[in-house]
């Protein structure tokens, strides 16, 4: 891994991306926005859990953000592919 600044700068772009894909799905409308919508927020509630647990168990931030980044660019090739 890099220097955590960095990744965690490269997480910040990647997510932006993700973002911006989402918003063109949630602006379609019909039930594939309802189903992102609730995808996100259950993503969301799991990352968090899973970076605590991480954490908790003697993690580091490194190992958070690159399990992020994985999640993240998962998603990025998933809406980009519809």
């Amino acid at each position: 891994m890099l220097d955590p600044w960095f990744e965690a700068t490269m997480l910040a772009i990647e997510a932006q991306q993700v973002i911006g894909l989402r918003l063109i799905k949630l602006a379609r409308g019909g039930t594939n926005a309802h189903s992102e919508a609730q995808r996100m927020v259950s993503e969301k509630l799991s990352a968090g859990f899973d970076a605590a647990q991480t954490l908790m168990a003697g993690g580091t931030p490194a190992e958070v953000i690159d399990r992020c980044r994985k999640v993240v660019a998962a998603n990025a090739e998933r809406l980009s592919q519809g």
